[in-house]
């Protein structure tokens, strides 16, 4: 007899941030799954567009706006997703946004604003969502962590400290959690091409990865594509209950050598542009 009551075949997924990047091809990836996804951003333009993409290739969709620096936001698009498609059984927090910058040069509203988004949206998506799901007894709760959390890069302004704040949040809400029936999760990313931080002046990115470079964070040029971190999203939503992927890291895997003496070739860099 299985220790736990499977989860029901129509699991509705809100993801938030979910108009480039990550958040939308996870949106798309649970959708392929069969789950009926609610997608919130600033740019709800881009998120009804995607929506009606999914809609069109079969899947159930919905759009709407959401700022997770905003408490107000938030109860709104959680209301009208779960209006829409039904209690939210699995949650993303994949809201992000990038300011680079030395720490002592990074304006503190702006360093402010960083940790609004990253680390308290996830939180005020938590104390959203999270009682229903207790209710339920099942769920999931995913962030979208950084290897920044456990190896820190220079030049990131308030990214390392919020991502770091952020994995503490998840790694303490499954200690709350246990015997709920509800799993939080950290899906943490390496080197992934996104549009997140494009706008940065080539001046400041420049020394940045020399930096980077010089602490050893360059390693190879390959970089993982949004779709890599939707897969592991995908793989632990889907998990069956009884288990708990409880942190799953994705890195690039290193271009191919000729053999052990050449160096490795030029990387296939695809179609997105950036780096998370």
């Amino acid at each position: 007899m299985p220790r736990f009551e499977a989860n029901p075949a129509r699991r509705p997924a809100l993801v938030a941030g979910a108009s480039s990047g990550i958040g939308a091809a996870t949106a798309v990836a649970l959708a392929e799954q069969g789950w009926p996804v609610a997608l919130g951003a600033r740019r709800v333009e881009v998120c009804e567009a995607l929506a009606e993409k999914i809609r069109a290739d079969g899947g159930e969709a919905f759009a709407y706006r959401l700022d997770v620096a905003d408490g107000d936001s938030i109860d709104d698009f959680v209301a009208a997703s779960e209006k829409a498609l039904g209690p939210a059984e699995i949650v993303v927090s994949g809201a992000g946004d990038l300011e680079f910058g030395r720490v002592w040069e990074v304006d503190p509203e702006t360093f402010l604003h960083q940790v609004q988004v990253h680390l308290v949206g996830a939180q005020r998506l938590a104390y959203r969502v999270l009682p229903g799901m207790i209710e339920r007894r099942r769920g999931d709760f995913i962030v979208i962590g950084s290897d920044c959390a456990d190896r820190p890069r220079p030049g990131m302004g308030a990214y390392n400290a919020a991502k770091t704040g952020l994995e503490a949040l998840a790694e303490q809400l499954r200690m709350e959690l246990e015997g709920t029936g509800v799993r939080a999760s950290v899906v943490r990313p390496g080197q992934t091409q996104t549009a997140m931080g494009m706008s940065a002046d080539p001046d400041v990115v420049g020394p940045l990865l020399e930096d980077w470079a010089r602490w050893g964070f360059a390693r190879h040029p390959y970089f993982l594509r949004a779709s890599d971190i939707a897969a592991a999203v995908v793989a632990v939503a889907a998990t069956p209950r009884g288990a708990h992927l409880v942190l799953v890291e994705a890195q690039p895997e290193a271009p191919l050598r000729e053999s052990d003496t050449a160096p490795p070739r030029e990387p296939d860099t695809g179609t997105e542009e950036g780096s998370r």
